[in-house]
Formats: structure tokens, sequence, C-alpha cells
């Protein structure tokens, strides 16, 4: 079994896929190296492609302004930092809208697994046993961030400054 396979066998998205599908997988994935500082993905610009962190981290930052927020000095807002093994830009694998956030490399030399929405989604669809067990992993993901964003939500409004 190569590296990469082993590697995609310990990432989030990939749990419980087959060896044999993840070397189906393995075969779509080109790597990418950001230095720090460099911007991956833009908070609403179009991207078809999902990003998995094999080395290095990730800011994901949004613009509070975009939605009538306050304009923070940096303009922009850390609300999460993703490190190896975990995954970005999943909510492209169910449409093709705007990005939510901007993900910036954080580390000196950040590598990343990139794998094109189409060729994955034609991998599902030849394969529907890889397709169920990646769509099931997606929507446990997305469940647990939404969750956090949930409790992060209900901290604010419960203990943050009064007005």
């Amino acid at each position: 079994m190569s590296d990469l396979v082993n590697f995609l066998k310990q990432a989030d998205i990939f749990y419980q896929v087959t060896a044999t599908q993840l070397e189906m997988v393995a075969n779509l994935c080109r790597e990418r190296v950001y230095a720090r500082g460099d911007t991956i993905v833009e908070e609403g610009t179009n991207s078809k492609e999902l990003y998995i962190i094999t080395q290095g981290e990730v800011d994901v930052l949004v613009n509070p302004a975009l939605v009538g927020g306050p304009n923070s000095p940096e303009g922009m807002v850390t609300i999460a930092t993703l490190r190896r093994g975990q995954s970005f830009g999943e909510v492209a694998l169910a449409d093709e809208g705007l990005r939510s956030a901007t993900v910036r490399a954080t580390q000196k030399e950040t590598k990343l697994l990139v794998i094109q929405r189409d060729k994955l989604l034609m991998l599902c669809e030849t394969y529907p046993q890889l397709g169920y067990r990646l769509m099931y992993n997606l929507a446990a993901d997305l469940a647990m961030k939404i969750r956090n964003t949930d409790l992060r939500i209900r901290e604010t409004l419960l203990y943050g400054p009064k007005k």
C-alpha cells in the first residue's frame, strides 16, 4: 500500500473507505505546496476542489463586514484552524456556489492534496459504495461543524456582552 493511500486512510473524510477505493482516490490527488500567508481559497469565489492537509496547518477566515458586521483592523477573523488529516472545500462536492470563507496557509511549508470535484464525483457515481461512504462522512463532518457553530452562537448570545 502506498504512502498516499495510508495517509488517505487516516483522513476523516475517508473513514471506512476500502484500500482499493483509496487507491482510486489517490490517483485523483495532486499535491500543492503553500508558504505561510498564501491564500488557498478566497471567500466569495468559486472553488471546485476538495483539499486535504498532509503537512502544516491552515486558518479559516471570514470577513465580518460582508454580512454587516464590524470591520476589524485586519479585515478577517479566524474562525478555525485545521491540521494534518483534516479537509476543507468539501461543500464544493455538494454545490458549486461561492466559498463562505478564506483559507490561508499558516506554516512555512503547508502541503495539501487537491482533488477535483468533477473527477471525484464521477468516481463516486461509478462506485456507489465509495460515493455512499464519502457522502456519509461528509454529512457527519458538516453536522459536527454545524453543532460547533451552534454552540459558539449560543455562547456568544448567553455570555457575550449585553447591549
